[in-house]
């Protein structure tokens, strides 16, 4: 039944979606959304690692960046269909990330934190002096072939087209992950969050289970820097500078990230409120930390807390339910 109604619930995100593209006629509009979506997948990446392993990392970015790198450099050498590039860059980078997540999901904390900024930062540097692979600080345009999975260039220049190809993805990645954490491995990993010392206890393999899933949260995020990649067709070192992982993580505090799609939320708001704002004051990203502290003092859990706590029913309990008879 669970199954059905997440299936249900994806069938009408879509409905939503392509009712979107087709009632706004703006194509300003239609690429500031398409913007918010891109940066919901990549926002999905750095909240299931909090979600599931309870890490924050702040090298997120570079798994964003190093896929539209990844990208370019294969469409350039023209070694195989983009469709494909598509593909080894993102089972590239998911194996990677899980070999490097076998060393550095043992580091805890804080120490985690600072060790996938330094690592973030190393590839920030290296891309913005490797001149001959990268373009150095000038970035590199991405020579997409003339068409994708079936569309033309001409058709994926469209804003309501490229808006449709990105609410896509983000749908078909929630329900993806939705799935899988209700799976046993979900409930597995949400064990070794809450307590590794009592899993490994009763015999849980502890490592295999956090890697995975920092190798996954890589995979998504990368996802987001393809579809950037594709939006922009141009990716540069700063897509990899770890303020870029910084707003991701705004996201996620902001829109929750205990629920999956609490970060999609996050990032929905943030660029409306980087829309609405940006035109009418100078220091807008300040208004923004404000918001966001309000958030984390009055909603820990963030908007996605906020909207349960809400239309959630309330559970009446045996003591209230007699009294009320009486």
């Amino acid at each position: 039944m669970n199954i059905i109604r997440m299936g249900l619930g994806a069938s009408g995100a879509l409905a939503a979606g392509a009712a979107a593209a087709t009632l706004v006629g703006s194509g300003t509009v239609l690429s500031l959304l398409t913007q918010a979506v891109i940066y919901a997948v990549f926002a999905m990446g750095v909240g299931l690692l909090l979600r599931q392993n309870g890490m924050v990392s702040f090298g997120h970015a570079l798994f964003f960046g190093v896929s539209g790198y990844s990208m370019g450099i294969l469409l350039e050498l023209g070694l195989m269909p983009a469709e494909l590039a598509i593909a080894a860059t993102l089972l590239g980078i998911a194996v990677i990330a899980f070999i490097v997540g076998l060393v550095i999901v043992r580091v805890p904390g804080v120490a985690f934190s600072m060790l996938t900024l330094a690592i973030g930062q190393m590839a920030f540097l290296s891309a913005s002096r490797a001149r001959g692979l990268t373009g150095g600080a000038d970035g590199m345009n991405i020579n997409w072939p003339q068409s994708l999975f079936g569309l033309s260039q001409s058709q994926l220049h469209q804003p309501a087209v490229l808006f449709m190809v990105c609410w896509t993805v983000l749908v078909l990645v929630t329900l993806a992950l939705a799935l899988l954490l209700r799976s046993r491995f979900g409930s597995l990993t949400e064990a070794v969050r809450d307590n590794e010392e009592r899993a490994r206890f009763i015999g849980v393999r502890t490592l295999l289970p956090r890697a995975a899933i920092y190798a996954l949260s890589a995979l998504v995020t990368s996802l987001g820097g393809v579809l950037s990649a594709l939006n922009t067709g141009f990716v540069s070192p700063e897509s990899l500078h770890w303020s870029v992982s910084g707003v991701a993580l705004m996201m996620v505090v902001v829109g929750g990230y205990k629920a999956l799609w609490g970060p999609a939320l996050g990032a929905i708001v943030y660029f409306l409120f980087k829309d609405v704002l940006g035109d009418y004051a100078n220091h807008w990203m300040a208004i923004f930390g404000i918001a966001l502290i309000t958030v984390i003092v009055y909603s820990p859990t963030g908007i996605a807390g906020v909207l349960d706590r809400l239309f959630k029913p309330r559970k009446i309990s045996p003591v209230a339910r007699a009294a009320s008879a009486h």
